[in-house]
């Protein structure tokens, strides 16, 4: 049996929505554009499963990207204010995203979850935005996307516990592929109840596919770009091998991800 501290609250509205992995990037933008009035956090995985290769259209070649950069990219091409937040980003740039997330500036943050419990569990600077042991504690978020499902139920109550909060209504949106109904089932279980199948439109789905499809495209484009603008030598220039692993954080490096290398080759 499981106590307590793994059921959700009663404000929560706990939804699934069930497609092919291939129609996931689709299926978040028409999420993100039915809740265009709601503030929105997207969560990602972490550790192995940050580790995604995504394929361009044709499946000519792969880029290696965080998830949260490309999604983030995706959205903001296709109009919806999003911002990322993951390991790779200094404090700063994670108090930055969280800021303007909080403010309103932005209306989607797209998250993974080591990342958004560690900008400094110490943090202050915010009287009404503490992240800590309990993770990303922002007030008024609407609505909680689960793009990648968790693969340990705990999580899963954490993410979906970003939103209704202090008595408030809250929603969540679980996006379950055919790989991922094992997953599924295990997070009924702890939670002691069934989520619910959120009603869809195929049509507007599909109509959508061609716009996202061609954003996907660009944002793999722009993050291999990126890559090559910031390699190893900028590294080296922000302050050498130990202060880039350690903004890094766990979800790259507990990844798998290369840590900085000294060349032994060069000086």
């Amino acid at each position: 049996m499981y106590g307590s501290r793994y059921q959700t609250v009663s404000t929560l509205l706990q939804y699934y929505l069930f497609v092919p992995l291939i129609q996931k990037d689709v299926h978040l933008v028409y999420l993100a554009n039915e809740l265009a009035s709601n503030s929105i956090i997207v969560f990602t995985r972490t550790v192995h499963d940050a580790q995604r290769y995504v394929y361009d259209i044709e499946f000519s070649h792969i880029a290696f990207v965080y998830p949260s950069c490309r999604l983030s990219i995706i959205l903001r091409t296709l109009g919806f204010p999003a911002v990322p937040l993951h390991g790779q980003l200094s404090q700063s740039q994670r108090l930055g995203a969280l800021n303007k997330f909080k403010t309103g500036g932005r209306k989607v943050l797209v998250a993974t979850d080591v990342a958004s419990r560690y900008v400094h569990r110490d943090m202050t600077s915010f009287n009404d935005l503490t992240i800590g042991d309990s993770g990303l504690d922002i007030p008024s978020v609407d609505v909680v996307i689960n793009f990648d499902i968790p693969t340990h139920s705990k999580d899963y109550i954490h993410r979906v516990g970003r939103t209704a909060r202090a008595g408030r209504a809250g929603k969540s949106i679980t996006i379950v592929t055919q790989y991922d109904v094992e997953l599924l089932q295990r997070i009924e279980k702890v939670i002691g109840k069934k989520l619910e199948l959120f009603p869809t439109s195929k049509e507007e789905v599909m109509l959508l596919k061609e716009r996202v499809d061609e954003a996907g495209r660009l944002a793999v484009n722009e993050l291999k770009e990126e890559a090559k603008s910031n390699g190893g030598k900028k590294r080296r220039r922000d302050g050498g091998g130990e202060r880039d692993d350690k903004d890094r954080d766990d979800d790259v490096v507990e990844a798998g991800m290369p840590r900085t290398k000294k060349s032994k080759g060069r000086r």
